[in-house]
């Protein structure tokens, strides 16, 4: 029996939900990254971005290529860059929507004064 798209997307979202593999993603979005790099610009251990790395890469999300001694990661397709910046988007506007909430809420404390 398939999989309902429901449940595939729930483990598509649940397989994003790593604050390192944001990262990456945010970072692959300029373009193609060695390891190096990638290290460089997130602040972890080794272990860890090869572990996050690898997830991303058995979803088909990154590709990696060896050049040389290196190996460098790459967005498997340009889907993913747009999902990132629809996320930007979206929490954009929630944020914005809180702020708007706080500053009601701070509003309503000072006129009941």
């Amino acid at each position: 029996m398939p999989v309902p798209l429901y449940q595939a997307k729930a483990e598509f979202f649940r397989m994003l939900g790593h604050p390192v593999r944001i990262r990456v993603l945010e970072l692959l979005q300029g373009g193609p990254m060695p390891v190096r790099d990638l290290l460089a610009e997130i602040e972890v251990e080794p272990s860890a971005l090869s572990q996050q790395l690898a997830v991303l890469r058995r979803s088909g999300i990154v590709t990696s290529t060896r050049e040389g001694s290196s190996v460098v990661y790459e967005l498997a397709g340009g889907d993913v860059a747009d999902l990132m910046r629809a996320a930007r988007r979206i929490l954009t506007e929630m944020l914005a929507g809180q702020n708007v909430l706080l500053e009601e809420l701070r509003e309503a404390e000072v006129t009941s004064r």
